[in-house]
């Protein structure tokens, strides 16, 4: 039997069937409650405890999992070419428009405690969109369009806390969006003149761009 034989047996696609069935329970449960305790996540994927220690040998292994899909969907977001952007501010718009849907899927991590999720691994994980944005507002500085009395590395980590504020506000409640207005104030506080922010970002959600 080939390799990709025992890739595809149906033993082992139940077996990623089953994980990512618990990876969604403990993102739901962990965003109901950052205290969920492994039973109930159990529980609420259908499954025994058994199951789960079956695939994840702790809470701090379920955590890890739930930052490994997170990274890899944030990978994805970024694969689009921001950068390549002409207009910087065109460029940060679809940045945002792309990364807020990760963050918002993955939001319960910013809830979790300290010893959950250290500052080295989130550092981790948000490196690349990180560095994708530090590349796009340099290039909008050097363009004229975005404030430069702070240098790009810097406003972009002020970038990175509006973005994971706003996150923190979904959480709590007093927040709610699909990242157009999310990517309109982050246009803003870049230095952006609202109206051209408005017209940026509503031109980019035009049904006719969509999968451009």
């Amino acid at each position: 039997m080939t390799s990709a034989h025992v890739a595809d047996s149906p033993g082992r696609s139940r077996t990623r069937m089953t994980r990512a069935r618990i990876l969604e329970a403990a993102r739901q449960e962990l965003g109901r409650d950052p205290d969920s305790s492994l039973g109930d996540i159990a529980e609420a994927a259908g499954v025994v405890r058994r199951t789960v220690y079956g695939h994840f040998n702790g809470r701090a292994a379920l955590v890890e999992g739930l930052v490994e899909d997170a990274t890899q969907a944030l990978r994805r977001a970024l694969e689009v070419p921001h950068a390549s952007e002409p207009d910087a501010v065109a460029a940060l718009a679809c940045f945002v428009l792309a990364v807020w849907p990760v963050g918002d899927r993955y939001r319960m991590l910013l809830r979790l405690a300290p010893q959950d999720l250290g500052a080295e691994r989130v550092a981790q994980v948000l490196a690349p969109a990180r560095e994708t944005a530090a590349t796009i507002i340099a290039q909008g500085q050097r363009q004229g369009v975005f404030q430069s009395s702070v240098p790009a590395d810097p406003l972009s980590r002020a970038l990175e806390g509006h973005l994971l504020g706003l996150l923190e506000c979904v959480n709590a409640g007093t927040w709610t969006d699909d990242g157009t207005h999310t990517a309109t104030a982050a246009l803003i506080a870049m230095g952006v003149d609202r109206d051209i922010a408005v017209t940026c970002v509503r031109h980019l959600r035009r049904p006719d761009r969509a999968g451009a």
